[in-house]
């Protein structure tokens, strides 16, 4: 297959080809500037033209194409071979413009022609001689390998193996890029290089391995700091499993730190596979424990915070905690389980565990962990709407954070980050718009400053997140759009999911309530795909709003229904105050009762009467649940829907006061949506 990408920047036009097997799938999809087309095998004139320019021109006897043809079922690759071994063989005569049999007397199919790519490339190694184990030296070390190291790990002479490379490069075998001393060499197909390598002996390559590993050890410390999983590698195949583990854990602390989670899991699961073998002591017991530990934020990162395998992961390094007895490893352990917990929804489960971190933070009296701890607890209350605590615990959190004491490889997200970003969204919460505004844009710049993508994602989607609270359209759609692009990236799916699904309120917002309610669902469904369930009653919330803008009072009711219950069953409280309040505004657009009224139907009121009902009595609820919470934000929002409300049922006094009183305990934020309508509001009852 091959792909073109053709991109345009203000300045440039980028063409990029890329090619790959049928059995890869494109992670990008379809889109506008991409053009992707099926490369199918060469025909019989294509073969026979290739041919022929391998032959430098010359022509084969037409017996000789008809078996290349026939044998290498116009693989591109197969077809340069075979002819190169057929033209090597020595049984072939040049004439003046053509190649004819060298002995005329021997019929043609003795020529020995190779019946397979492998067997092909085989027999080129075969007739090379001394250079044979220098193209089998050099497999060892990789598809492509440096003259430095290949000199310090072969046992042939630098004249010999000069020679050796000569004659891989005359072949066309391997490609030379610089001069000796600092040449490096790249083997011109991975199939070559395999056969090369699998031409070993078992106990050959083992030695080569062990060689290789002990060399670089010892001998080329860059390499081990940059590459330690190529290292493991070779301590891997030399059957050493006792030396590789630490080289494995280094490589996925390193990918870890450098963003690069997929291959973090890759290089920290390979570590865990080779345990297996090992014998069941104490060094091995604390070696998966530092496997598993730093396997957990990768796994996250890579696949989702609720992942069944980050609560596999965490759950085994638990039970190795309790084997082991006291350990630093206990604290990071149990903050995993707590964010898996409560990104499952688990709320209680999160909660207790957090004031557990907070134990231990105590007992170990470390400022790093208290920081933490404080972070932790604070964001499990406030998705448990107690955002009076959370702010002190956020706020109490970020006094201790200093990023310098955070230079280990960073998985999670910064805390110092975290921290702000949610006390930006509590203090929307709680009625200070402005300072929220503020926080959030601290949170962005010290994301920014940290160049920790991870981080960045998620002040990118809480910056849209605030936005949203504040029912600003295009800067929801800004940062929304900024998590979705740096998330498809890096390859981060649950931001991916969520800056997806702001995104489609945002469109709905802003008057595109068919694209903004399809977008929603289709971040919902990519969300709930990461195994999460915390938040969703939030999603549900927005996904219930874009049906009310588009018309849709019924299916946004269901909606709310779906969400209200989950609210029940998890007790995730932060947004419950507009579940209600939602509910009873898409009661009053529907003009008829809910399914599930809270209602009594003791009398037969008119479609009207009921659903005004109805709305009453979910803005009573939200505005008590919103005082119980100390949210004033929320507070004036249900404050206002029912002043609406009692203004149209003539209770005009009521509504005044009650309206007023919210409106003057506000100190900031007057630009804001909210705050100007109530003031119109409070103008109309002037009038």
């Amino acid at each position: 297959m091959l792909t073109l990408f053709l991109d345009q920047v203000p300045t440039t036009r980028l063409l990029a080809l890329l090619t790959f097997r049928p059995e890869f799938m494109p992670p990008w999809g379809n889109r506008s500037h991409l053009s992707q087309m099926t490369l199918s095998r060469l025909g019989r004139s294509q073969v026979e033209a290739m041919v022929e320019r391998v032959a430098g021109g010359k022509a084969l006897p037409a017996e000789v194409v008809q078996q290349i043809v026939a044998k290498t079922d116009g693989v591109p690759l197969f077809v340069e071979e075979l002819t190169k071994t057929v033209l090597e063989s020595g049984l072939l005569q040049e004439e003046a413009d053509r190649n004819v049999g060298a002995r005329r007397a021997v019929p043609l199919p003795t020529l020995g022609i190779p019946a397979t790519l492998h067997d092909a490339l085989m027999a080129r190694l075969d007739r090379l001689g001394p250079a044979k184990e220098v193209a089998q030296l050099g497999a060892t070390l990789g598809r492509e390998f440096s003259y430095e190291l290949l000199q310090a790990v072969s046992h042939l002479d630098e004249a010999t193996l000069q020679h050796g490379l000569k004659q891989l490069v005359a072949a066309e075998l391997v490609y030379q890029r610089g001069l000796l001393p600092q040449a490096h060499y790249l083997f011109k197909h991975a199939l070559i290089q395999d056969t090369a390598y699998q031409s070993l002996l078992k106990s050959t390559r083992q030695q080569y391995h062990r060689q290789i590993a002990q060399v670089l050890a010892e001998r080329f410390p860059e390499t081990v700091e940059t590459q330690p999983e190529l290292v493991a590698h070779h301590y891997t195949e030399a059957g050493l499993i006792e030396q590789a583990l630490p080289y494995w854990q280094r490589a996925g602390e390193r990918a870890s730190q450098r963003s690069a989670y997929v291959e973090a899991v890759a290089h920290l699961t390979r570590g865990l596979e080779l345990l297996k073998v090992l014998p069941d002591t104490p060094e091995r017991t604390q070696q998966e424990l530092n496997l598993q530990t730093t396997l957990g934020p990768a796994l996250m990162a890579a696949k989702g915070y609720a992942a069944p395998e980050v609560e596999k992961a965490y759950a085994r390094a638990l039970e190795l905690c309790r084997q082991v007895g006291e350990t630093p490893r206990l604290f990071p352990v149990v903050m995993g389980l707590r964010v898996f917990h409560l990104v499952r929804g688990e709320l209680q489960t999160a909660r207790e565990l957090a004031e557990q971190t907070m134990r231990l933070a105590q007992s170990v009296q470390g400022p790093v962990p208290l920081m933490r701890s404080h972070v932790a607890l604070g964001e499990t209350l406030y998705f448990l709407g107690e955002f009076v605590q959370a702010r002190g615990h956020m706020e109490q959190g970020f006094t201790l954070y200093d990023p310098r004491q955070l230079r280990s490889p960073r998985a999670w997200v910064d805390d110092g980050m975290a921290s702000l970003s949610y006390t930006a969204s509590i203090l929307w919460n709680v009625g200070y718009p402005d300072q929220a505004l503020k926080r959030s844009r601290e949170a962005l710049t010290l994301a920014q400053e940290l160049s920790h993508p991870y981080s960045l994602g998620f002040a990118l989607f809480f910056a849209a997140k605030l936005h949203q609270y504040r029912r600003e359209g295009q800067l929801t759609q800004k940062r929304a759009e900024a998590t979705m692009t740096l998330s498809t990236d890096q390859g981060f799916p649950y931001w991916l999911a969520m800056g997806t699904t702001l995104r489609g309120w945002a469109l709905a917002e802003q008057g595109q309530g068919e694209e903004g309610i399809a977008q929603t669902r289709q971040g919902l469904a990519g969300y709930r795909a990461t195994g999460a369930e915390l938040a969703q009653p939030y999603f549900l919330a927005l996904l219930a709003e874009a049906y009310g803008k588009g018309g849709q009072a019924e299916e946004g009711l269901g909606v709310l229904a779906e969400a209200l219950a989950m609210v029940d069953r998890s007790g995730e409280r932060f947004y419950e105050t507009e579940l209600y309040r939602l509910k009873g505004e898409l009661a009053l657009q529907s003009g008829v009762r809910s399914p599930k009224s809270e209602i009594p139907s003791t009398q037969h009121p008119t479609p009207s009467t009921q659903a005004e009902a109805e709305a009453e009595a979910c803005f009573l609820k939200a505005l008590e649940i919103a005082r119980q919470q100390q949210a004033k934000s929320l507070e004036l929002r249900a404050v206002m829907s029912l002043s609406r409300l009692w203004q149209r049922q003539g209770k005009k006094d009521e509504a005044h006061k009650m309206l007023a009183e919210i409106y003057g305990w506000f100190t900031e934020g007057f630009d804001t949506k909210d705050l100007q309508e109530a003031k119109v509001l409070l103008m109309n009852f002037d009038e």
